[in-house]
């Protein structure tokens, strides 16, 4: 026994110089490695379910803010040493690849043709859908913009990205401008905007509805 620790040391010192750190410490590392520790553990837990809430995308930045929030005083490289205990790695939503079409939509034509200088108000809205981190969970939002100011007319936040959502944004543009006459919407061909419930909303305003190509 006397022989193997005397091997160990003889092999540990070597690495220990080479890293300048102290053999002390390496020692007291090695006894105290197998205990442990309730605060690190209550911190671990609550890492990893803002970790799970956020569907795996929270890094060490997030992770810390959300510990702040929650009265732990944890910064950014604590927060990266938490995540490397409990084995949790940020990965982000991959961005979507769109199919190149050369056909216009079946739905709707391309009334736009990429003319994007509008003459006056409330002639042609566009709209779109994006996602937004909310600090606990991902948010979808959908805007409606007038292209003669760029300026945003309507919008609508939900955690579901459905026709609802995108119904929601039209609705409080249209009321918002005073319900206008001989307007033009006109958006990708996702499916917030080819589903049959945001047509009818379309057809309801006398809206004419445009959609790019993909």
């Amino acid at each position: 026994m006397i022989e193997s620790l005397s091997r160990e040391q003889n092999s540990v010192k070597p690495l220990c110089d080479l890293f300048e750190i102290p053999r002390s410490s390496y020692h007291y590392h090695l006894k105290h490695r197998e205990l442990i520790k309730p605060e690190r553990e209550l911190l671990l837990k609550k890492a990893i379910d803002i970790h799970s809430d956020s569907r795996g995308s929270a890094g060490a930045r997030t992770i810390a803010g959300q510990l702040n929030q929650l009265g732990e005083n944890v910064g950014r490289y604590k927060a990266a040493s938490l995540m490397r205990d409990a084995g949790l790695i940020s990965s982000q939503p991959r961005k979507h690849r769109y199919k190149v079409a050369n056909d216009e939509s079946k739905i709707a034509p391309n009334l736009l043709k990429r003319q994007f200088n509008v003459e006056a108000i409330n002639q042609v809205w566009c709209g779109d859908v994006t996602y937004v981190w909310s600090g606990t969970k991902w948010l979808y939002l959908a805007v409606v913009m007038d292209l003669y100011a760029r300026k945003i007319v309507g919008w609508a936040c939900s955690d579901s990205p459905n026709t609802d959502l995108t119904c929601a944004a039209l609705r409080m543009a249209f009321e918002q401008r005073g319900r206008p006459k001989n307007l033009i919407f006109h958006s990708d061909q996702g499916c917030h905007y080819s589903s049959l419930q945001y047509r009818q909303m379309l057809w309801k305003y006398q809206i004419t509805q445009s959609m790019s190509r993909r």
